[in-house]
């Protein structure tokens, strides 16, 4: 296998570890919790998840654009970890305070987020190092490592752990997979400076980057934790029992996001990219109307084993939430089609139908409790879908070569 194809095998399996760790830890927490408990888990985890998010919009994005020779992405890799260390425990900090002030379980789960956000951020940031140094494979021996790490931290837990317990757990796990995560990223980075500078300025890509993913994913799960702070725990626990179901499918859109521009980009004229990613989008929707199906069927007994308690309230969402990973499967192919074709143009359509997505869950909960919840967001995301690709459709035609010359 060429070099080519061994780094995009890697790149892949890394991101299968990375979904994969998330989906289990979601899993563990749930057969060791009680439904409450897994509530005040899921809160705090939401949250983690959407700084995680930031953090990979704001550094990890802009790196791995990057370009250069080795001692200037050397320096970058060491500006984006010092940078991360630094503003994830100020994060923390805060975070530690909320959960002081929160008190009972809830609180105590957010303090212990606070104390290991560092840790658990630093070490998921250095994908993105090895990514921009073209070495994905040493990302994969990090990843591969907390993966097995988190898995043996919590299946080591007792039945019942209180949630403050867990994350603490699950923070902590990431140790191992962080130090050699640094010790294999030391030989790019050593002489090298760090410049944390250019992420405090004004006009820093990371800026951008952070925007669309607060409008684009940042806003739903905002708006799911909002629930549990303004309506009942209960209610996120339930999402996220029934989204964690659907972790499978995140890794295929994360992949066709992450490796789709450059092929497509080979393909040819804009017809021929039309033509991909819609044929792109009708599989990621069978795959997940098929997963839907395999989950609706699949009988309670085996349920319980995946997520305890919470598979009672999780397995009533299934049909909404199914419906929604189908829709989302067609527009993760039209965005997909616009960033290829019309980069300027995702940005429009992230801010308005996210914001539309939060609404309708509000709404959707308001009307109709949990259950409308998960209507509202499969709604959102079927509008979003429709909205690219009519965007797509209206995207104006090549010039033809002669008129070009």
């Amino acid at each position: 296998m060429s070099r080519r194809g061994l780094a995009a095998v890697s790149s892949v399996l890394d991101q299968a570890a990375s979904s994969a760790t998330n989906i289990l830890v979601l899993v563990l927490a749930a057969r060791l919790s009680s439904a409450s408990g897994f509530a005040d888990f899921s809160m705090v985890y939401v949250a983690f998840t959407v700084l995680l998010g930031l953090n990979m919009a704001y550094v990890g994005q802009s790196l791995v654009l990057e370009k250069g020779a080795a001692q200037g992405l050397g320096a970058a890799c060491r500006s984006a970890v010092g940078f991360t260390g630094a503003a994830s425990a100020a994060v923390g900090a805060v975070l530690a305070v909320v959960g002081l002030l929160l008190g009972g379980a809830g609180g105590r789960a957010f303090l212990a987020l606070g104390l290991v956000l560092p840790l658990v951020l630093v070490q998921d940031g250095l994908r993105y190092c090895f990514s921009a140094l073209r070495a994905p494979e040493r990302a994969l021996a990090a990843d591969a490592l907390r993966l097995v790490c988190v898995v043996a931290a919590l299946a080591a837990q007792p039945s019942g752990a209180p949630a403050g317990r867990l994350v603490l757990v699950w923070g902590l796990s990431a140790l191992p997979a962080l130090g050699l995560g640094l010790w294999l990223l030391r030989p790019y980075v050593r002489g090298a400076r760090a410049d944390l500078g250019p992420y405090l300025r004004r006009g820093h890509l990371g800026q951008r980057f952070a925007v669309e993913f607060a409008v684009g994913n940042g806003s739903s799960q905002l708006a799911v934790l909002g629930l549990g702070v303004f309506a009942t725990p209960l209610a996120v626990g339930a999402l996220r029992g029934a989204t964690t179901l659907f972790g499978p499918l995140n890794v295929l859109f994360n992949s066709a996001n992450s490796f789709g521009p450059p092929v497509l980009s080979r393909v040819g004229g804009r017809r021929a990219v039309v033509r991909a990613t819609a044929a792109l989008g009708l599989a990621l929707a069978a795959i997940g109307a098929g997963w839907a199906t395999v989950l609706y069927v699949l009988p309670d007994r085996l349920g319980r084993e995946l997520l305890g308690d919470t598979w009672a309230s999780a397995s009533a969402l299934l049909p909404a939430t199914g419906a929604q990973y189908a829709v989302m499967g067609l527009g993760t192919a039209a965005l997909l089609t616009l960033r290829v074709l019309a980069p300027k143009a995702t940005l429009s359509v992230q801010v308005v139908f996210s914001l539309l997505s939060v609404a309708l869950l509000l709404g959707g909960y308001a009307a109709f409790g949990v259950a409308g919840a998960a209507w509202g967001l499969a709604a959102g995301s079927t509008l979003k879908a429709v909205a690219a690709w009519s965007r797509v459709s209206r995207l104006p035609a090549p010039l033809p070569a002669a008129a070009t010359a």
